[in-house]
């Protein structure tokens, strides 16, 4: 845990990137470009152990980064009907890659998920008490959750692993359907929960200097502090669309529409903000990296 070598500097660093097609792949790839970074995206299957080595061979990355597996299509509720499929990417895959690093003494970023907690007794809603890095998971509700619970604990015995939990992530690209803003403001109805979110404008760029400075270890990957659906509605009305409407429902009401339960939860950020001092907390980074941005100029 923690460093594993000094850090390196951009002219010398090399990335193979896994991911190309989603989201947070995509982003990353663009962030490279913008900095400097030599990259490729990797071209093997996660769970075919040999295209990994061939990947690392052409190559010859000084850094990993997995931002590939399955959330599922058009949500977590695919995996509950894809369980194999789901298995096969998120913990075959994952673990692959990440022994393949290990033989070959490289770290591997692993863009992984927050959501295997739950608001309990010792973390009540509203609490300001969030999980903490070393802390069981006790969310296990959706399968989606279950198999990222599972690879999380196995990858603990990996030292040159830096696993990320990302949470509900947010974009400046409010066109983007996996943004959790553009998915509430087009549901026909929202739960109102606060939750730990993480702001991908902000934080991929981080991800990037944990890899410069060889950072291993579990890292709670979200804004500090939680925020609720309404509260981003009410920005979202106030930056964006002065008409905007919506309706809440209850987690017993959702609960009908949907197969597998969700997590809600506020995770502990202070381990990220204590190695990054300048991270906004949620609502302040909302306004800077997602609203203005995107406020239009009549609005203003």
């Amino acid at each position: 845990m923690g460093v594993l070598a000094d850090s390196v500097s951009a002219p010398s660093l090399k990335f193979l990137i896994y991911g190309r097609t989603g989201w947070i792949g995509g982003l990353l790839g663009k962030i490279c470009e913008q900095q400097g970074i030599h990259f490729a995206y990797g071209s093997g299957r996660l769970e075919n152990r040999v295209s990994l080595e061939a990947d690392i061979a052409a190559v010859k990355p000084t850094h990993v980064f997995n931002a590939a597996g399955v959330t599922g299509r058009p949500n977590v509720d695919w995996c509950e009907s894809h369980k194999v499929e789901t298995i096969r990417t998120n913990v075959v895959g994952t673990l692959s890659l990440a022994d393949v690093c290990r033989e070959r003494g490289l770290i591997l970023i692993n863009y992984a998920t927050g959501c295997i907690f739950e608001y309990d007794s010792a973390h009540p809603l509203n609490s300001g008490i969030g999980f903490k890095e070393d802390e069981i998971p006790n969310f296990i509700g959706s399968f989606y959750s279950k198999t990222k619970a599972m690879v999380e604990d196995l990858l603990k015995n990996y030292e040159n692993v830096c696993t990320l939990r990302v949470r509900m992530p947010i974009s400046s690209d409010l066109s983007n359907p996996r943004n959790f803003i553009t998915k509430i403001t087009r549901y026909e109805k929202v739960v109102d929960i606060p939750n730990s979110m993480t702001i991908l404008d902000e934080l991929l760029p981080i991800s990037i200097e944990m890899a410069k400075r060889n950072l291993t270890g579990i890292w709670n990957f979200t804004n500090p502090g939680v925020v609720s659906h309404n509260e981003i509605l009410e920005m979202y009305k106030q930056f964006i669309d002065p008409n905007f409407t919506w309706k809440n429902f209850t987690l017993e009401e959702q609960a009908k529409v949907i197969v597998a339960p969700r997590s809600n939860n506020e995770l502990d950020a202070t381990k990220l903000k204590n190695e990054f001092p300048e991270l906004l907390s949620i609502k302040e980074s909302l306004i800077k990296n997602v609203f203005k941005p995107n406020q239009k100029t009549s609005a203003a």
